[in-house]
């Protein structure tokens, strides 16, 4: 027998068969374990990457019995009842013992490496020994760890990559979780880590940004912004005009200069900086020199280049909800199932909806026909939740077309009372029926008239709601045209017309009335002399008449004051949006509460007529007293008859004939 086959030890036991491979077990503990049951096994824990397997192996000293841990290396499965036999170790007859052992060394990297430079016969049996061991530890090993301080190791190894989660990630877990009183005290503790914490990013953040705007300063201090002279100024008209990218850094420059004048001034006056920017901003965003200066006032220097800004990008499609035939989950619901993304629009309403994607034409679907929803901008809601009609009252819209505004009465109204839907336009009155009919209303009457007729038409009504017709100053994203077809008379002629048409809706609403009697009053312009100037001249006018709140919760106050002239105190009660702040469209919305006339108004009416009379009077006598030639004016009176009776149709006979007649 060779040596290899002297110095042979027992085939290893499978692991299956010997859970325990640490260490020897007594006698009785195992009889205990067999009295208990068997004990579960441990996974072996292993880490597969790709082919190979790392795993944990033991060597043997020589000579010692110590057991060292060698580095985890990556090995190959290698099938052992293939290679090694059913025993664990390969039979080789004895005559080929040395080619075998060749063999075996020259599929590793190389003999040297293992320390095999000669023959088999040459070796000592201390070297073949510790070649021996080499080949036994040859074979891929296994091992099952279940010591608590080798796992205690792999858990601290765990935490060092997967560090502990924060407060923040417990309280945004526990949020989950339902409030009971014994985590109220840690949950609260939790946020009140969190909300500290979110203070000092909060801070810091400030600090950083200070910093910044320092730095900024020096940058200026350093670098000062020279505006342009006359000469130049008169090229860039003459020719192809400033490039863009110049003409926004030349704003920005213009704007910070304004925003600190008396650092950054350079010895120039303030005027010359407007009238810079006011230039540029014509240049670079399209406006008339009249319009930009007149928008350019309503706000901050810095806050008008975010208006003129928010003015070319479009608002975002919004969308009403029919509650006469739908509600707004289903509505949504139906629309998501065709692709539609939305979601609402804000707390505010409940019935808008805001639609981001559709692959559909959202006014072509079959709910739009339905008459399920209306297409409409979120900033008409706001007039129509100001007036807030209450079911079975009598309302006036005066301007009425296209009929958002009116079908959004009609239904929180839960189609009762009456709905008179006016237009002064006949044309318009078309679209207005037909969304009428296509929504469901059946309270609503169309009519054709002035505004101003309206009184005398018909009157006594609980609501009234006049959407007047403006400049159009807060819809610039829908119509660019306005950029260069208003100009200072168009302003004019419109404040008058205004003027003239909120007497007649406060005129038509009936004072005694014991649900109502309120006129909202609103544009789509964000002009003082539309909105402001019209509402003080109503006060002043009709002084039967009071502002109110609007109800509505976010909008900014109206103006007290612009540029010397001042308003009624209560002019604040007035909301204004903006499109740069609110993301709508320009709007004004103001509310007023009709109430019955006082003694000493009705005095003071009477005197008037009673003055009227006398002057109507003293004029009659005058007319009596002065005397007309019959003769000379019978020709002249003969011949606007004729004129009048032709501007009728009827035939007249001809001048000689009448003369001898």
């Amino acid at each position: 027998m060779g040596r290899r086959a002297k110095n042979k030890q027992e085939a290893p036991a499978p692991i299956h068969a010997t859970p325990f491979q640490n260490g020897k077990k007594s006698n009785e503990k195992r009889k205990a374990d067999d009295e208990e049951g068997p004990r579960p096994q441990k996974k072996v824990k292993e880490f597969v990457e790709g082919s190979s397997v790392k795993t944990k192996s033991k060597t043997e000293g020589k000579g010692d019995k110590s057991v060292k841990k060698s580095k985890k290396s990556k090995t190959t499965k290698i099938s052992e009842e293939e290679e090694w036999g059913d025993d664990g170790w390969e039979d080789v007859p004895e005559d080929n013992l040395a080619t075998a052992a060749q063999e075996l060394f020259n599929d590793s990297d190389g003999d040297e490496a293992h320390g095999f430079t000669g023959d088999l016969q040459d070796l000592d049996d201390d070297e073949f020994d510790a070649d021996d061991d080499l080949l036994r530890d040859g074979v891929p090993k296994q091992e099952l760890t279940f010591s608590d301080d080798e796992s205690a190791g792999e858990e601290n190894e765990e935490e060092k990559n997967f560090p502990e989660e924060t407060d923040s990630e417990a309280g945004d877990e526990d949020d989950d979780e339902p409030v009971t009183g014994k985590n109220i005290e840690a949950r609260s503790r939790a946020l009140d880590k969190k909300a500290a914490r979110e203070a000092e990013l909060d801070l810091e953040d400030m600090e950083a940004a200070q910093a910044e705007e320092s730095d900024d300063d020096d940058m200026e201090e350093d670098e000062r912004f020279v505006l342009p002279t006359a000469e130049e100024r008169e090229k860039e008209k003459t020719g192809a005009g400033p490039d863009v990218r110049d003409l926004q850094s030349r704003m920005q420059a213009c704007v910070r200069v304004l925003g600190k004048f008396k650092k950054l001034g350079a010895g120039r006056s303030r005027s010359e900086y407007i009238e810079q920017l006011l230039a540029d901003i014509c240049s670079y965003y399209g406006y008339n020199e009249f319009l930009a200066e007149k928008l350019f006032s309503l706000f901050p220097t810095k806050e008008a280049i975010e208006f003129f800004e928010a003015n070319e990008v479009s608002r975002p499609v919004t969308i009403r909800t029919n509650t006469l035939r739908t509600r707004r989950r289903d509505l949504a619901q139906a629309l998501i199932n065709r692709g539609v993304n939305l979601e609402p629009i804000g707390k505010w309403t409940s019935v808008g909806l805001q639609v981001f994607e559709t692959p559909v034409p959202i006014g072509a679907t079959p709910e739009y026909m339905a008459g399920h929803y209306m297409l409409q901008a979120a900033s008409s809601f706001l007039p129509v939740l100001a007036l807030d009609p209450q079911p079975k009252e009598r309302v006036l819209d005066m301007a009425s077309a296209p009929g958002g505004k009116t079908t959004y009465i009609s239904a929180l109204m839960q189609n009762t009372g009456l709905v008179f839907a006016n237009d002064s336009n006949k044309a318009r009155t078309k679209s207005l029926t037909a969304n009428v009919h296509r929504l469901g209303c059946k309270n609503v009457v169309v009519c054709s008239y002035d505004g101003r007729e309206f009184p005398k038409v018909m009157g006594g009504f609980d609501r009234v709601l006049l959407d007047a017709p403006c400049s159009g100053t807060g819809v610039i994203s829908k119509d660019s045209s306005v950029k260069v077809n208003k100009s200072d008379r168009d302003f004019t002629l419109l404040a008058h017309l205004q003027k003239q048409l909120i007497l007649c809706a406060i005129d038509s609403v009936d004072p005694s009335s014991s649900t109502g009697g309120y006129v909202v009053y609103s544009t789509c312009s964000v002009t003082v002399d539309e909105n402001e100037a019209v509402v003080d001249y109503a006060l002043r006018k009709r002084p039967n008449v009071k502002l109110v709140d609007t109800g509505l919760a976010f909008g900014r106050p109206g103006y007290k004051s612009y540029r010397g002239k001042k308003f009624d105190d209560k002019v604040t009660l007035t909301r204004r949006f903006y499109p740069h702040v609110h993301n709508m469209d320009g709007f004004f919305v103001a509310k007023f509460k009709v109430s019955k006339r006082a003694k000493k108004q009705t005095e003071e009416t009477e005197r008037d007529e009673k003055v009227g009379e006398r002057v109507t009077a003293n004029s009659e006598e005058e007319v009596e007293k002065a005397t007309f030639e019959d003769e000379e004016d019978k020709a002249i009176i003969q011949n606007a008859l004729r004129k009048q009776l032709k501007a009728k149709g009827i035939r007249v006979k001809p001048k000689a004939v009448a003369v001898a007649g």
